[in-house]
């Protein structure tokens, strides 16, 4: 099975990521990204295609190096498309 996946925009509120940190967090993410896809799979829902127009995710803590800032964006970005009764919500509230 063939997944895509475009994240558009990345908002990181209260973080500052310096430039030259940018492309490590970005390859950190897509990697543990693809990671827990293969994994775990996707939310039922998301089968014949969706777009949503934000996806709430769980905090993710202090920053930290790129690599675990970049796992752990990845982590709260999994957590609103794993396997689950139902879609996020397109109001931003998050999943129980």
């Amino acid at each position: 099975m063939r997944v895509r996946l475009h994240i558009e925009r990345l908002v990181l509120e209260g973080l500052e990521v310096p430039a030259g940190a940018r492309d490590g967090l970005r390859r950190a993410l897509q990697a543990e990204l693809t990671r827990l896809i293969a994994a775990g799979g996707l939310a039922p829902w998301s089968a014949g295609g969706a777009a949503l127009p934000a996806l709430p995710a769980p905090a993710i803590g202090a920053a930290g190096p790129p690599r675990r800032l970049g796992t752990a964006i990845a982590g709260a970005v999994y957590a609103g498309l794993a396997p689950g009764p139902t879609p996020p919500s397109a109001a931003g509230s998050a999943r129980p």
